[in-house]
């Protein structure tokens, strides 16, 4: 087992007056030739937005957007016909393929929107885009391991999927929890962040928004001394 380590406050990021966001990964205006991206993942960004605003519509292509929504709700609205609003404990994904163009606001005019925005390079080029979304209940109260996105080959019934091998994963933990997470393909790795609390894994105590990336394993053990959630995000390296 290998790891690198990512604190909190290595991000970069920026207040754009309506956003307050951090990025894992270089985005915008951020560049770190050193933090270019986790084998597939190449972006996951900390973003909160003011009440009303958001963003504009824009394009991509050959991209799969997954969007963890932590507070408050976002309205969608994409050139594929995809629309909706998506709120805390519900997980949007978007797959760009060709191209789609696409519009993201907070939905109140009164609250802020807190969401993760991740960026998983697609396993081939191409494609119809796509859009789905899927409700989480309890995600986060309840000790334990949700998957919460897969690869299209291995979808089933409901199962949110993107064009990638590799899994999204939350994880939550109570005093004295523990929980041990299996790689699901092999020659993957693992990153893992922490949304909030203290967690010990792969030998070392991660904070809120702390990462780690685990490599070269088959299983990653986790423990807390209190409540504490994550993110696992297991893609190619």
């Amino acid at each position: 087992m290998k790891t690198i380590r990512f604190d909190a406050d290595t991000r970069g990021g920026g207040d754009y007056g309506w956003l307050n966001t951090r990025y894992s990964f270089s985005f915008a205006n951020w560049i770190d030739k050193n933090r270019m991206g986790f084998g597939a993942l190449r972006v996951l960004n900390d973003d909160t937005i003011a009440p009303g605003k958001g963003f504009d519509p824009h394009s991509h292509a050959d991209m799969e957007i997954i969007t963890l929504v932590m507070k408050g709700a976002v309205a969608h609205e994409d050139s594929g016909g995809g629309k909706g609003v998506v709120v805390a404990g519900e997980v949007q994904v978007m797959s760009a393929g060709t191209g789609v163009t696409h519009a993201e606001f907070n939905a109140s005019e009164t609250d802020p929107l807190e969401l993760f925005q991740i960026w998983i390079m697609p396993k081939t080029l191409g494609g119809e885009p796509r859009y789905a979304t899927r409700s989480f209940e309890a995600l986060g109260s309840i000790p334990g391991i949700t998957l919460l996105v897969t690869p299209e080959s291995e979808t089933e019934g409901d199962d949110l999927f993107i064009r990638q091998d590799a899994y999204l994963s939350f994880i939550t933990l109570d005093a004295s929890g523990e929980q041990i997470y299996e790689l699901k393909q092999e020659g993957n790795a693992v990153y893992v962040f922490v949304i909030e609390g203290t967690l010990t894994t792969a030998g070392e105590t991660l904070n809120a928004r702390d990462a780690l990336g685990v490599v070269e394993t088959n299983e990653i053990a986790f423990a807390a001394s209190g409540h504490a959630t994550a993110l696992i995000i297991e893609v190619p390296v």
